[in-house]
């Protein structure tokens, strides 16, 4: 099997003021400013992202966006554009996250669109699938996700796969306190990778790096991160909080 980098990406969603943001950068920061076996992310509102890439200047932490709209410029008032990100010297932004799709409307098709656009940016894209609790009792999780795999990556070719990062993250698990189970997780993980076998090629699919994205904390991680076919974690709450979130980190890198 290749090896395949873990990755553990701090979303921040709509929180932290610019000084809130730069103070937990910061803190994070003197902790693993060197790491190097561990992709690790930071995505922060909009209006902090140019303080934290300030913060993090110097080290090998990362940095992205939660959104972004799929045009490069135009009348889309309120919308940030992927060359706006990479004036930012962006890496990462986060694309069809299920409160996206919940709250905004979002669909496979915008999510391919986006897509597409953050990678001609030569922005990395982490792209968000995942059921609802009513998909998974109802036994159409994995039709679910698998169409969603499919219409969120279509057209990208090999080589941009393999610069695209998928975030499985069960809708039901998000902010509720609820997670997978490490055999329900694994048993998604490796849907999705058979998906992008199907999608574009084997050799893609052993490529992709897939994270888990519902309510990863350092007491569960450790045995999501053992299965197979799970490769690091998007972190929504527990990334708020520096100590958390270096130890997701650390649990990572004794997993590689």
């Amino acid at each position: 099997m290749k090896f395949r980098k873990r990755i553990i990406a701090g979303n921040w969603k709509m929180n932290k003021t610019v000084s809130e943001a730069v103070e937990l950068s910061a803190a994070i920061r003197h902790e693993l400013a060197e790491c190097n076996d561990v992709d690790v992310v930071l995505c922060p509102p909009f209006t902090a992202i140019a303080a934290v890439a300030e913060s993090l200047e110097g080290t090998t932490i990362s940095y992205g966006a939660q959104n972004m709209h799929w045009e490069s410029s135009g009348a889309f008032t309120g919308e940030i554009s992927p060359f706006m990100l990479r004036g930012l010297y962006c890496h990462y932004v986060i694309l069809g996250h299920s409160e996206r799709r919940t709250y905004f409307g979002e669909t496979d098709e915008i999510v391919n669109r986006k897509a597409q656009a953050a990678l001609a940016a030569t922005l990395r894209p982490i792209v968000c699938v995942g059921e609802t609790l009513e998909q998974r009792e109802s036994g159409d999780h994995i039709g679910v996700v698998s169409a969603q795999v499919h219409a969120s990556l279509a057209g990208i070719s090999g080589a941009d796969l393999k610069k695209t990062v998928i975030a499985y993250e069960p809708v039901w698990a998000i902010g509720t306190g609820l997670t997978a189970s490490p055999e329900q997780a694994q048993e998604m993980h490796a849907c999705i990778r058979k998906e992008i076998a199907v999608l574009c090629s084997q050799e893609a699919a052993d490529a992709v790096r897939i994270q888990y994205g519902g309510s990863m904390k350092p007491s569960n991680a450790a045995e999501l991160l053992e299965q197979p076919d799970i490769d690091g974690g998007l972190i929504g709450g527990a990334s708020l909080e520096a100590r958390s979130f270096v130890e997701l980190v650390k649990i990572a890198r004794e997993r590689n």
